[in-house]
């Protein structure tokens, strides 16, 4: 854990955001980039720059996707009907790994990952350990029996830190959640700003 946990705060440094709103980030003490040259980067970013920094904050929001499946994504967003940007925020939202962190049933998205991975949730009673299987409005997220009362669960569900979004229906005395539907942009409570539409144009170019 101690790996990820390094990897995640370098992502807020390299950001200069907080971007899951953590109290131990980092950037709450230095909001300028890692490494020693970090606080000499503070250049005004080029067009390409700014949409390339959008696209990153939100790849590493969801656990430091990789290029090709944040790619793949972005191409099933362009598929659906509607606006691309916001179709991406919602096929982001319906990954498994999303939403058990979304229920507060693990307390970083990476954490989700490894949780689902190591086979300790249920998707309509039926065991998944892909962290980007995609949800369906309606499916019910489990927690399996044996793992409901590891300390790290029990403390995650009591985190004051953030609450759980109403796209999502969490019962942390049964250790379930429904995903009730697909959210737009404005229904995910992300710490910090997230801008799909730079990302749209990242990859129109």
């Amino acid at each position: 854990m101690t790996k990820r946990s390094e990897a995640k705060y370098k992502i807020d440094r390299r950001m200069g955001q907080n971007i899951w709103g953590r109290p131990k980030s980092p950037v709450n003490r230095r909001e300028y980039g890692p490494g020693q040259h970090g606080q000499r980067r503070k250049g005004k970013l080029s067009d390409f720059g700014v949409q390339l920094r959008a696209k990153q904050k939100l790849k590493g929001y969801y656990g430091n996707i990789s290029e090709r499946q944040f790619h793949g994504i972005y191409v099933e967003a362009g598929r659906l009907k509607g606006d691309t940007g916001e179709n991406l925020i919602g096929l982001l939202e319906r990954r498994l790994d999303a939403a058990v962190f979304r229920a507060k049933f693990v307390s970083t998205i990476f954490a989700a990952r490894q949780f689902i991975n190591h086979g300790h949730i249920k998707v309509n009673g039926r065991k998944v350990n892909i962290a980007s299987y995609m949800l369906k409005p309606g499916d019910v997220i489990e927690v399996k029996e044996a793992s409901k009362q590891l300390a790290f669960v029990l403390e995650a569900t009591q985190l004051a830190e953030r609450d759980v979004p109403d796209y999502i229906e969490a019962d942390h005395a049964k250790m379930t959640a429904k995903f009730v539907r697909v959210p737009a942009l404005s229904d995910v409570p992300f710490a910090v700003q997230m801008e799909p539409h730079l990302i749209v144009e990242f990859y129109s170019r």
